[in-house]
Formats: structure tokens, sequence, C-alpha cells
């Protein structure tokens, strides 16, 4: 899958509501890439978009910064933007991953099947509006 747009760090934080600088330490840190460039200035595409929406949710959310690296870790095989491929939910601020073989919490091993599950509240891509 090819990206598309081009967004400075600044477009893309008020797009997710957060600061361009927050942007700009997500990308530092792995949370988002910057798809369209890898020099400077950063630019991310619209697909790099959603990824920091998803971020700014789940921390909104109780999600860890730590659960956030895991998951992103852990979901590799989704692709370049792997949070807004997963079906994801929160418990509790602890992260979810819903599959057709049932949730599977995020440990510290990776995703453990919930023989139980809570209720779940699913995460769903929030662009905000200025």
């Amino acid at each position: 899958m090819r990206a598309h747009g081009s967004f400075l760090a600044g477009e893309v934080g008020e797009l997710a509501g957060v600061s361009g600088n927050t942007i700009g330490q997500w990308a530092r840190w792995g949370y988002i890439r910057a798809s369209q460039s890898s020099g400077d200035p950063h630019v991310y595409s619209v697909e790099d978009v959603t990824e920091a929406a998803m971020v700014h949710t789940l921390l909104e959310r109780g999600v860890s910064h730590l659960q956030v690296r895991r998951a992103i870790s852990h979901l590799a095989s989704y692709g370049k933007w792997p949070l807004s491929e997963a079906s994801l939910a929160v418990a509790g601020g602890k992260l979810v991953l819903r599959e057709e073989g049932g949730a599977f919490a995020l440990s510290p091993r990776g995703w453990q099947r919930m023989v139980a599950p809570p209720p779940l509240e699913d995460v769903h891509l929030k662009l905000r509006r200025s």
C-alpha cells in the first residue's frame, strides 16, 4: 500500500489533536513515521495522520506509552500503519486486539488470549476539526 498526501508536523498535529512538537517526538520514538520523506522537514501522509490520531486516542483512554510501543512492535504483521489496521479496543487502560479467534490482551510477552474479556471499548479513528 502506498502513502497519500503531504502534511507537515503542525498540520498532522492539528488533525490528530496534539501539537506539532508532539508529532515530532512520536516520530522520533517510533510511534508514527514520516512516510513521505526521510529528511527535514519530515513530511507525513494521510496514513501517518491516522496513526497519530490512533496514538492520541489510545493515550487519552489510559493506554501507557510503553503499551503503545509494545503494540506497534507486536502488530508488525499488520503493515506500515499497524494501529489503524488492527481492530483495537481498551479495557481499563489495557490494550486489547480483537480478532476472529477472540480478544487478546497485550502483555510484556505479547498478545495473550482473554478467556473472559471484560467489557471492551473499541478504538475508532477520530480526526479533529478546528
